[in-house]
């Protein structure tokens, strides 16, 4: 009997792979795809505006936490893809825990990566939103309207992304917990 409970569990039913698989498509698809768009807004975010007569350009690449924000979003869209691509396969491989606990580790620090581009964004934007007034900072939304709302969308992308990829990586090792047993 205790063998028989022992095989049930390390095989799940087909249909319950089939709909864990399809979860995890979904999943990935939706954390590529966003980040990429996140990625596209930021790198194509620029506008041009005059303050007192002098003309002033807002880039994404003139802050460094712009920067890192949309290389993060790049590498985990481009890593997204490769996760995908894992997925197939350890399914086709069958359910084997071990594999998981590599997709737990990767959506893990997907998920680290990604939080802290969102982060820094959104503390820069934060800044550029309402100033600071012990620094001396000036908010410059008011001048650049359209490159702060275009960066708010980028950001928006890319903490669905976080809860997306949070959701994998709580899926992923709930899969591989079966490894410890």
């Amino acid at each position: 009997m205790a063998s028989i409970e022992a095989k049930i569990q390390q095989n799940p039913p087909q249909k319950t792979q089939n709909v864990f698989l399809g979860t995890q498509i979904f999943m990935r698809t939706f954390t590529m795809t966003a980040t990429l768009a996140a990625t596209w807004v930021t790198v194509t975010n620029k506008q041009t505006a005059q303050i007192v007569g002098i003309e002033f350009d807002a880039r994404y690449n003139y802050s460094p936490a712009f920067t890192f924000f949309a290389y993060a979003n790049a590498v985990v869209s481009a890593f997204s893809l490769l996760s995908l691509f894992l997925v197939f396969f350890f399914h086709r491989k069958g359910s084997n825990p071990a594999n998981y606990f590599i997709l737990f580790l990767h959506d893990l620090l997907m998920l680290c990566l990604l939080l802290a581009g969102c982060s820094a964004a959104t503390a820069i934007g934060y800044v550029g939103q309402y100033g600071n007034s012990h620094s001396g900072w000036a908010p410059i939304c008011d001048h650049f309207g359209k490159f702060c709302k275009r960066g708010t969308n980028s950001v928006v992308l890319s903490y669905l992304s976080v809860i997306f990829l949070l959701m994998l990586t709580i899926s992923s090792a709930t899969k591989s917990r079966q490894i410890l047993v």
